[in-house]
């Protein structure tokens, strides 16, 4: 099986990292942001003042009424999901923070909208849509699709083999960064799992002769529907691809990609994995997940714009900081379905958490399991070391072992202090071989994107409480399956993730991320 080949490749152990460069090629580093050259290009809408607050514990909830499908609300929904959040700038150098989080600010994944019968792709420095293709005639009056794709180069020239898994973690930060932006204007969003990765390179314009290919190839994740009507579901007829994909091929095209680098390095393994993993389409009706929400409002009536739009990552931890205990399980449970993010997939939980608790008021340091699905417990009980516990702590939240954990999620988690200095760490855990068997390759591109939502719900919940987070791609693989007791790949660790009290860089100087937001209150 080749994803699980590359996997395997791509393991970092305490003697040796995964392949790549070694160093950072500055003659070479990607342009951060794609522009189609000749596109004819749509500003969208700026508003004049703050749009009405919605309460952030809303937008797990169903209760935001839904906004009109409007050019305005659509450069909403991009503007608080993908998006510029800040510029920072240091000596002479400047560069822009996002909604969306990525692997070392790199910044893989682009956006794209098809909405009355077009293509467009988001330019977020801008701020403006590049109309790409004319698809179809028909005006769309309350849907639209939003659509990801990965440039692997960008992660690749600093990270090697290891940055297809990158740009998987960021695919599902975005999806998560898009679902939430989606829930403030009142929206439903699903991923359609009945469009192949081939139709939507088509209607995206992907597969055509580009002036340079290669590295810098442009590749389809996903697409999903957004939409007013809460009965809509991914059946839903308006959502097939067949007359898209017709129009794209008779269309005609406009704009000329930029290109990234001057130079690239190609890593043929992360080639053969892109193809193996590429999604056939499912024409079979999907199982959405039946685990029952136990989630809890979060204390509080932060402003959801607000929360969304200061999410940051996290460079180092006051190791005097606290969480309380209520706050704690509250962000672990909103990590269970059903409510957003996770309506926007139709598989059950298939990734579960590892927890090195730091410092929790009055959880006990140590380490824990947090089971996102219930029924899994037994299983897990059986694949881990037999010492462990199992003291139950509150709905999913189990005690394995009371130790000072910090010095050991630091060493695994590629000795990086961030780890150890918090309020606590993770290992996000997900079942691997039975999927990749059953489903097929392509799976293993959602169990990444699945640890991505994770994620960012995770960071929104750290904002939420005044606190930050950060994730935490570069960890030693089979020492944390080691610490687990985990053996085979019945369950691989894909993506480590910490929270804490966030100590600021007072060298760096911020702006807003567009200067027409600045003042407004």
């Amino acid at each position: 099986m080749i994803a699980a080949r590359y996997h395997d490749a791509t393991k970092h152990h305490f003697n040796q990292f995964a392949r790549s460069l070694g160093y950072l090629d500055w003659a070479t580093q990607p342009d951060p942001f794609r522009r189609y050259e000749g596109a004819t290009v749509r500003e969208l809408p700026r508003p004049s003042a703050s749009p009405a607050p919605v309460p952030y514990s809303s937008i797990y909830s169903f209760d935001v009424p839904p906004q009109p499908v409007t050019e305005q609300s659509i450069g909403e929904f991009l503007r608080c999901s993908m998006g510029l959040s800040a510029w920072k700038q240091f000596g002479q150098s400047r560069w822009a923070l996002r909604v969306n989080p990525s692997s070392g600010n790199l910044h893989p994944t682009e956006a794209w909208i098809l909405h009355d019968g077009r293509t467009w792709h988001y330019a977020p420095r801008e701020h403006v849509l590049e109309e790409r293709c004319v698809l179809d005639t028909r005006p769309w009056k309350d849907h639209f699709f939003v659509a990801l794709t990965s440039l692997v180069w960008r992660e690749a020239w600093k990270y090697g083999e290891r940055a297809f898994r990158y740009c998987q973690h960021d695919t599902g930060h975005a999806l998560g960064a898009l679902r939430f932006a989606a829930a403030m204007l009142g929206w439903r969003m699903f991923i359609l799992p009945h469009w192949s990765d081939a139709q939507l390179a088509t209607v995206l314009g992907l597969d055509r002769d580009i002036d340079f290919g290669g590295a810098e190839r442009e590749e389809p994740e996903c697409i999903a529907a957004v939409c007013r009507d809460p009965g809509s579901g991914m059946r839903d007829p308006r959502f097939e691809p067949d007359a898209l994909v017709q129009g794209a091929r008779g269309g005609v095209w406009f704009g000329r990609a930029n290109q990234l680098s001057p130079h690239r390095i190609e890593w043929p393994v992360i080639d053969e994995v892109s193809i193996a993993t590429r999604y056939p389409g499912h024409p079979a009706e999907s199982k959405p997940s039946t685990v029952n929400s136990i989630g809890a409002p979060t204390p509080g009536s932060r402003n959801a714009r607000d929360v969304i739009l200061q999410r940051r990552s996290a460079l180092a931890f006051d190791p005097s900081g606290w969480l309380r205990r209520d706050t704690f399980i509250s962000m672990l449970q909103r990590l269970r379905p059903p409510a957003p993010p996770w309506d926007l997939i139709d598989w059950p939980p298939h990734v579960h958490l590892a927890l090195f608790v730091h410092r929790v008021q009055d959880v006990t340091p140590g380490v824990y399991a947090y089971l996102r699905d219930d029924a899994v417990l037994e299983e897990w009980r059986a694949s881990m070391r037999a010492e462990f516990l199992w003291e139950a702590v509150s709905a999913g939240l189990w005690l394995l072992v009371p130790i000072d954990a910090g010095r050991l999620a630091n060493r695994l988690s590629c000795d990086q202090d961030i780890a150890e200095d918090g309020f606590f760490s993770l290992g996000m855990i997900a079942r691997f071989d039975e999927p990749l068997r059953t489903r097929g390759e392509w799976f293993y591109r959602r169990l990444f994107w699945e640890c991505g939502l994770i994620g960012q719900a995770l960071y929104l919940e750290a904002e939420a409480a005044g606190a930050r987070a950060t994730g935490i791609g570069c960890y030693y693989d089979e020492p944390v399956h080691e610490a687990l007791g985990l053996t085979g790949h019945t369950w691989q660790s894909l993506y480590h993730f910490s929270m804490g009290l966030p100590i600021d860089d007072t060298r760096l100087t911020t702006e807003p991320g567009y200067s027409w937001e600045a003042g407004r209150s």
